[in-house]
């Protein structure tokens, strides 16, 4: 399965997971917890996990389209999530 990882810079990282999860609990089946959660996609799954000063977000696919697209369904997510915060995400296969 492939799979990628972003570690973000951020002081938000608990209130971004914590958003997120709750935005995709309405279609989507998400295990929330306070410092890690995960969130099952059709075609994989999300990994969030807050360390101090960062988000760390891992991705795990059934094939590399669908992981292009999980990439970017949470990029543009967390983007929205953060408001005026500028994030820094790049993913690491």
């Amino acid at each position: 399965m492939p799979m990628s990882r972003a570690e973000i810079a951020t002081d938000s990282g608990a209130m971004l997971m914590n958003r997120l999860c709750k935005h995709w609990a309405h279609k989507l089946e998400v295990e929330q917890g306070e410092e890690e959660s995960r969130v099952r996609f059709g075609e994989g799954s999300c990994i969030m996990r807050v360390e101090p000063d960062k988000l760390v977000v891992a991705v795990e696919a059934l094939e590399e389209e669908a992981l292009d697209r999980l990439e970017g369904i949470i990029d543009s997510h967390l983007e929205r999530m953060a408001g005026d915060e500028t994030l820094n995400i790049v993913w690491e296969n």
